[in-house]
């Protein structure tokens, strides 16, 4: 039988807008009880809103910046209250979701900027350390409980551009394997969901607010939105806990490599 997420405990990093927002929807669906982080507290305060209206039956929300360790730090002492003695049954974490990450800028190596490759290690390979060892001593052993992490093609196949964004998911990949050894035994499942060619937010915080530019890379095209990953997300959460889903790549039927995107002709 399925893993019911009814009345348990749900941790998404990033919630505050593109497959976070949408993952909080759909795990509200289910009728979990939410836990959200992310550093647009405005922006959180209504998905959190918006997930009490879709079925949650508790949504709470706390600022979390994962590139900070004590950031990460106060966010789980938070997390901890919330959900009471984690020893009990009642107050255990079932699932953690790591979606907090983005790409930030597309200059080649020569042209790069510390900045952006420090953005982009922090949050999507040290973030999910950080936020990982931080979840470990909450969620139960042999209960079914679950980390995904949200990765992405970009993992997987490298392309001009993407040396930092590349690297990092790369390092998600492996955490996520790596993590498969570690808990061996434990019954903790862990997985990696990786997107490809998606239309959210994303592509919006890569070209810097360049919209136009974020519009043109999906010119043509119909590429996953994030309501797909959350779907997603919520049928790996629910397996049967004895199944554990390692790596899922999910792409557009539009997209057939990175780099390789069927474009129809647009007026």
């Amino acid at each position: 039988m399925k893993f019911s997420l009814k009345n348990k405990w749900v941790l998404i990093t990033g919630a505050s807008s593109g497959f976070g927002a949408a993952a909080t929807t759909a795990f509200a669906a289910e009728g979990a009880k939410l836990l959200l982080g992310a550093r647009r507290l405005d922006r959180l305060k209504k998905v959190a809103a918006e997930a009490k209206k879709s079925g949650a039956v508790e949504a709470y929300f706390h600022e979390l910046d994962v590139s900070k360790t004590a950031s990460v730090g106060n966010f789980f002492a938070w997390v901890t209250k919330k959900i009471g003695n984690h020893k009990s049954p009642v107050g255990n974490l079932s699932v953690l979701i790591n979606n907090a990450g983005g790409a930030h800028g597309t200059d080649s190596i020569a042209e790069g900027k510390d900045s952006d490759w420090e953005t982009m290690v922090q949050t999507n390979l040290l973030g999910v350390l950080r936020v990982t060892r931080a979840a470990l001593p909450l969620l139960p052993r042999d209960a079914g409980a679950s980390i995904i992490n949200i990765g992405s093609v970009a993992g997987r196949t490298a392309y001009a551009g993407g040396s930092a964004y590349c690297a990092a998911k790369a390092g998600e990949l492996s955490i996520t394997r790596t993590l498969r050894h570690e808990l061996f035994g434990s019954g903790i499942r862990v997985s990696t969901v990786d997107p490809g060619l998606a239309e959210t937010e994303f592509s919006i915080v890569r070209f810097k607010g360049d919209t136009k530019k974020a519009t043109e890379l999906y010119a043509g095209t119909n590429p996953l939105v994030a309501a797909d990953i959350a779907e997603i997300l919520v049928w790996v959460a629910s397996r049967p806990p004895h199944v554990n889903i390692d790596e899922m790549v999910v792409k557009p039927v539009d997209q057939a490599e990175v780099g390789k995107v069927f474009r129809r002709k647009t007026a």
